[in-house]
């Protein structure tokens, strides 16, 4: 540590720091455009020129790096009088057009030019202008004429998205940043470039001009998506979302969110939304009243128990419901007398976990890797920021090994890649356990090979310090799932790695705890999907794109003698018999827990559309219809505390003694044929399928293809 004195305040700071970093520390402000403590230094706006005693001229604070003893003024005559000289630059070319401007409002530039800028300016020539840049459905580049090139988003491809797909071209005045040879922006993170923009360049293309920022009201929420659990910050005007962006929260997310979600919000108020109960009678859709809706169900119900059993009941949940959605659909099930629940539609094999299957770390410390073997995930996509994180490690020398299906543009440096069939992979762990195993001198858990990758993969997990062995989604839902995760245990305690699963969705560890899984006797989710059912309950999912089963699923639920889709959407209504509005995340209270176990409870920041009702709402309604004992919940806090009333409170993580990703399977070295189930990074769940903008992007329309090729073939 050294110590430098800033605008008469002694300030410490570790050696190598820049003055900028000092400042940031002594909670002093410096402006600036093209510094982002996320990103690498530019030093190419100037704007942060401060006055450095001793030295000629005054020098960029991101860029000057601290000395012992140095002296900083960054309010003295000398500093303000270089600020307003680079402002009065900056300014030169600017279209000065902050009334017609998307980003007016929320702007860096015209924020800062309040307190440096001139009254008038000096310039009198011609500004330049620059042509309208159309770089897919999500960013909008068609002022680029406001660009002030800091670069920001171009750092921000190449060191955070890891694909640089702006930059800059040309020289002077005819400098501009633009993609090359007509490319679009296709990056999964490519929306916070919109965020880090300083000016009105990048802006969102599906927000653009349908709100001023002081018109909107920003509210706290969490990501239904995948399982980082990414905090947001929604913002809505007239009971409408309108925007998304991230809320900073450096365990988390950091100060980035994934595309979808920032603009799955699109499908939140699309023409699909289901905003009245239906029922479908003499094969026609009618829509009623809740009261009606509810008897109907009931009563079907008890008839059905009195037909057939209370084993004929079941329901299929998914993972991006909320917990306490998940609680109550197991305690209604149950409460008839059933077993039959279960939110893992894509899996192939139904293992009983001893705990809740998680990271196995914390997120935060992805970033800290330093040796990782990644197995059954396309990371990059199924994962965004995940990815990011992994991304961060390697760029400081993190080794990073695949086992997968094909090689896969992850964007980052890859040490060592297995390519096999899904149905070889659990071979390939045997291959690389029996290369630790020789490498150690111990026995090997299962017959495998040395073979040269398996090698190379093995003596890097033996070196470093911080390991992770990561199970993606295609090797949860592997139909060898569970002998996956016992060679993922042992290569993880012979190395030293930490290990676990990266999880499918925004809950998938939630719904464990929930106990979103059949009881003793009961079905899981692929004997119901197979026609083991009669009536059945489909909370927040669709089986023919949710599920492994697929179209299937549709031919066996048409066999049941009352299907429920509890739903925001329009949905399974082709062989549904009721549908239930219940809210999306948006229009209700909850908690998800995120892969590390973390548990984030958010409000809802709209009301609900038309006769929407929150589903632990519905549920608690149709309980007491049943006569149902235990369902007197005011809120959907008071289902949250009463799940955790055995623990002494809500905790705000998990506890460990109640995660696990201990395995008691010996590994199976047969090679079934079933391909796993996944989803596309935009067919995840309801919401993101129904969002228009994110469809129309490279990945969205490459998977429209691939089903459309599926259908064809079927």
């Amino acid at each position: 540590m050294i110590e430098i004195e800033l605008d008469g305040k002694k300030v410490e700071i570790t050696e190598g720091s820049m003055v900028m970093h000092a400042a940031e520390k002594a909670g002093t402000y410096i402006p600036h455009f093209c510094y982002h403590k996320k990103l690498s230094i530019a030093a190419s706006c100037r704007m942060c020129l401060v006055d450095v005693e001793k030295m000629p001229k005054p020098m960029p604070a991101c860029a000057t790096p601290v000395t012992q003893g140095m002296v900083v003024r960054t309010k003295s005559d000398k500093a303000i009088k270089a600020q307003k000289s680079v402002m009065e630059f900056l300014l030169i070319n600017h279209p000065l057009d902050c009334p017609i401007c998307d980003q007016g409002g929320e702007c860096q530039l015209q924020d800062l030019a309040v307190g440096y800028g001139a009254s008038a300016s000096r310039y009198e020539e011609e500004k330049r202008v620059v042509a309208h840049k159309d770089v897919g459905p999500l960013i909008s580049m068609e002022e680029m004429s406001r660009c002030i090139h800091c670069t920001r988003c171009v750092r921000f491809g190449q060191e955070v998205a890891g694909v640089m797909e702006l930059g800059m071209s040309n020289r002077g005045e005819h400098a501009e940043i633009e993609t090359f040879v007509g490319n679009s922006v296709d990056s999964e993170l490519s929306g916070n470039m919109i965020d880090i923009c300083p000016v009105g360049a990048l802006t969102s293309k599906p927000f653009r001009y349908s709100a001023r920022t002081w018109e909107l009201s920003r509210r706290k929420s969490v990501s239904p998506h995948d399982s980082t659990g990414a905090n947001l910050i929604v913002q809505v005007k007239n009971n409408k979302v309108m925007r998304v962006v991230p809320l900073e929260n450096e365990a988390v997310n950091e100060c980035w969110i994934a595309d979808r979600d920032r603009f799955s919000y699109e499908a939140l108020n699309s023409d699909e939304r289901l905003t009245q109960p239906m029922l479908k009678q003499d094969g026609k859709w009618t829509t009623v009243d809740w009261q009606t809706a509810l008897e109907y169900v009931a009563n079907g119900l008890q008839h059905i128990k009195a037909d057939h059993g209370a084993s004929a009941i079941g329901a299929l949940v998914s993972p991006h419901s909320t917990l306490e959605e998940l609680y109550l659909t197991g305690a209604l099930v149950r409460g008839l007398g059933s077993e039959n629940i279960d939110y893992r539609l894509r899996n192939a094999e139904f293992d009983v976990a001893s705990g809740a299957r998680y990271l196995g770390t914390s997120i935060a410390a992805l970033s800290q890797l330093q040796r990782v073997l990644v197995v059954g995930s396309n990371l990059r996509k199924d994962h965004p920021l995940f990815a990011q994180r992994i991304r961060q490690a390697a760029r400081v020398g993190c080794a990073v090994s695949v086992v997968g299906a094909a090689q896969v543009d992850w964007a980052m440096p890859v040490a060592h890649t297995s390519v096999a069939p899904a149905a070889r992979w659990v071979q390939a762990l045997a291959d690389i356990a029996a290369a630790v195993a020789a490498e150690k001198g111990v026995p090997a858990p299962a017959a495998g090979t040395a073979t040269p990758v398996a090698q190379a993969i093995a003596k890097s997990l033996l070196g470093g310090e911080r390991k992770a062995v990561l199970l993606g989604n295609a090797a949860a839902h592997h139909a060898r799932a569970s002998s996956l995760l016992s060679l993922a245990n042992w290569i993880g305690e012979q190395t030293g790695a930490t290990v676990g699963f990266l999880t499918e969705a925004a809950n998938t560890v939630g719904a464990q705890l929930a106990g979103a899984t059949p009881g003793q006797g009961g079905l899981h989710a692929g004997q119901m999907l197979a026609g083991g059912l009669k009536a059945a309950f489909l909370l927040n999912n669709e089986p023919e794109f949710d599920s492994a089963a697929g179209a299937a699923a549709a031919k066996a639920l048409g066999q049941c003698e009352m299907v429920v889709t509890l739903s925001p959407f329009k949905a399974n209504m082709a062989f549904s018999d009721v549908l239930l509005p219940i809210a999306p995340f948006t229009e209700t209270s909850g908690t998800f827990v995120n892969a590390e176990g973390r548990l984030q409870g958010f409000h809802a920041v709209v009301k609900p559309l038309g006769e929407t009702r929150p589903a632990w709402k519905v549920l608690r309604v149709l309980a007491n219809l049943l006569d149902l004992p235990g369902f007197a919940f005011e809120s959907s806090q008071d289902v949250l505390v009463h799940m955790h009333a055995d623990n002494g409170g809500v905790p705000a993580q998990v506890p460990s003694e109640r995660l696990s990703n201990a395995c008691q399977v010996a590994a199976d070295l047969s090679a079934p044929a079933v391909e796993p189930a996944v989803a596309g990074i935009y067919q995840l769940d309801g919401i993101v399928r129904r969002a228009t903008s994110l469809q129309l992007t490279a990945d969205g329309r490459a998977a429209a293809q691939t089903q459309t090729a599926q259908e064809t073939l079927a």
